[in-house]
């Protein structure tokens, strides 16, 4: 006892023993209370080894390729025409689409905001499918289209008694600009659609009470306030357009190449690393100046107007004219948007002499002998769900726990990490495969060779879709409500499962799919880190492609079309789930 009253920290036991618990709780409590620093770490952690580090060793292979400071790489694309051609091309195809993107989608996105018609919904959803699939799936659309052997040839040559095809885009830039138009027509529809939505019409009404005509109330009132929005969406699409990848070196064959594509010939086909880092290093100047221009305007989107609810602006067309605007954008919509996915499933189920087939179908679980694949193509699809499962899971973890951080650090953290956790979204796929092949070759990390490189790259550009799904829905949770369950004496488990998650679940819903549909049809990075034992649907379809024979071509149009499926399934479920437009892009 004397030990005892010496020492009062040392519980006494019935035994007058000593006993070693207080440790035990004291590290127990600090664990306690240091979980959700632990837990805020994961995030930043998963991007500073997934996404940082294989940056840096891009800037350090550009700058220090053998050891020391050589400028050798950069001072060749400045002095190669070839490379400043290539950046040229890539800039110049780029505006093109875009201009051309937002003139075709204005109307669109007129009708959209000003008028309400039967069927509105579906068709926004059916407008948005093309936006979510590969781009891969989007090159072979056209090309069952549009293509030698594409729906609009065999129709014509049919018809005509012709023995080579009328019209013959492939490998041409017209087909890569439609293909451009086709992928972003949504962006400039649901960006600057939405933006018009809630302004207030009642400026056009003075404008046109004082003598204004239709195109100079246009022209003077509601071009300069949707300004900010068509100069975002513009943006947006140019850096899509920008960073293209599969529908270039689809689409366009070996006579073009952007930066994107340039990237990996040099890595893949020719191994020039050096050069290869020092396209990506330019690639990642372009891309990260034009997103930081692009999240500025988007806040000018943000700046006090008299907006309205969408159902106080909306109304049904009444006159024959306000018919024929609404009726032929609708047209035109499904015409461009949905024809092409239309040619690509027909394709897959023709046969070269007509009729119908499903030989191309029972071919994916045949390995033949001498085939470009190592295993039987439906391994692919296999793959790719597996592959999109786990990437699910870690997206949704880590997604889950970046919200979190950001709503509970107020402040500079909240400033400093939200934009940090988008940063994934404006680089290139390409630079970020390139990243890992030349930068988790040596141990610890030695993954370049191992297949869960894949779910972990595919959760690094899926991630941000779960953070800008969730964080909506957590900023509205009024904190009363978490007070009031904890002075009822509900623990931090229980009013995170009896509060938060109601309100956030359906937001987690929307991010899961988005993670699955994104990690589905990833094609930029994966073609670089995928074994050839390990292919996904679209390494898959690019293989069949590359490949001469009806057999080849089939099993890709197949196969895209069963990605196409599961990626339009897909995003239709986010727009049943989405509450309010949750989501913040």
């Amino acid at each position: 006892m004397r030990e005892q009253e010496q020492n009062p920290q040392i519980p006494s036991t019935g035994s007058g023993r000593r006993t070693h618990h207080a440790p035990r709780t004291t590290l127990l409590t600090w664990l306690i209370r240091s979980a959700p620093v632990i837990l805020y770490i994961l995030p930043v952690a998963f991007l500073t080894v997934l996404f940082f580090y294989p940056l840096f060793e891009i800037f350090k292979l550009s700058f220090v390729p053998e050891g020391r400071l050589s400028l050798g790489s950069l001072e060749k694309l400045v002095s190669s025409s070839y490379y400043l051609k290539t950046l040229w091309f890539t800039i110049w195809q780029a505006t093109v689409s875009m201009l051309l993107t937002v003139l075709l989608a204005l109307p669109g996105a007129y009708i959209i905001a000003r008028y309400d018609f039967l069927g509105k919904s579906v068709i926004q959803a059916l407008t948005t499918i093309p936006f979510v699939l590969p781009t891969v799936v989007v090159a072979t659309a056209f090309t069952a289209l549009l293509g030698p052997r594409g729906w609009v040839n065999t129709a014509l040559m049919g018809t005509l008694g012709l023995e080579e095809p009328l019209i013959n885009l492939q490998f041409t830039i017209w087909i890569i600009l439609l293909a451009h138009v086709f992928y972003n027509y949504t962006v400039v529809l649901r960006i600057v659609g939405g933006f018009w939505a809630n302004l207030s019409p009642r400026v056009e009404e003075a404008a046109a009470v004082l003598g204004a005509g239709r195109w100079q109330v246009f022209r003077e009132v509601t071009l300069p306030l949707l300004s900010p929005a068509i100069t975002a969406a513009s943006l947006l699409v140019f850096i899509f357009d920008f960073t293209s990848f599969g529908v270039i070196l689809i689409l366009g064959g070996p006579r073009y190449a952007t930066l994107e594509v340039e990237i990996y010939r040099q890595a893949v086909n020719l191994f020039n690393l050096p050069v290869a880092a020092a396209l990506s290093l330019a690639q990642i100047v372009f891309t990260f100046s034009l997103m930081w221009v692009y999240t500025r305007l988007q806040a000018r989107t943000s700046v006090p107007l008299d907006l309205r609810a969408r159902r106080q602006v909306q109304r049904a067309p009444a006159t024959r004219r306000e018919k024929w605007i609404v009726g032929g954008n609708v047209a035109l919509m499904l015409g461009l948007l949905t024809t092409p996915l239309l040619a690509l499933a027909a394709r897959s189920f023709s046969e070269s002499g007509g009729g119908w087939t499903l030989n191309f179908y029972r071919e994916l679980f045949i390995n033949r002998r001498g085939s470009i694949m190592f295993v039987p193509p439906i391994e692919a699809v296999r793959n790719s769900v597996g592959f999109a499962g786990a990437t699910t899971l870690l997206a949704l973890l880590l997604g889950l726990i970046a919200a979190y951080l950001l709503v509970r650090r107020r402040g500079w953290i909240s400033s400093v990490l939200d934009p940090v956790f988008m940063l994934p979204l404006g680089t290139s796929a390409v630079t970020l495969g390139f990243g890992y092949i030349i930068a988790l070759d040596q141990p610890p990390l030695n993954l370049r060779a191992s297949p869960a490189l894949i779910p972990l790259a595919h959760t690094l550009v899926a991630f941000p879709f779960v953070v800008r799904s969730v964080l909506p829905a957590l900023r509205g949770i009024d904190p009363r409500l978490r007070e009031a369950a904890a002075v009822l004496g509900a623990g931090p488990w229980r009013v995170w499962r009896e509060i938060d998650l109601p309100i956030v679940g359906r937001a987690l819903l929307v991010g899961a799919v988005f993670a699955f549909t994104v990690s589905m049809g990833e094609f930029g990075a994966t073609i670089f880190i995928a074994r050839p034992q390990v292919p996904t649907m679209p390494v898959a379809i690019f293989r069949f492609l590359g490949q001469p024979g009806a057999l080849n071509y089939g099993q890709a149009l197949a196969m895209s079309t069963l990605l196409m499926l599961v990626v339009g399934v897909g995003f239709l479920a986010i727009e049943r789930f989405r509450v309010g437009g949750v989501g913040e892009f």
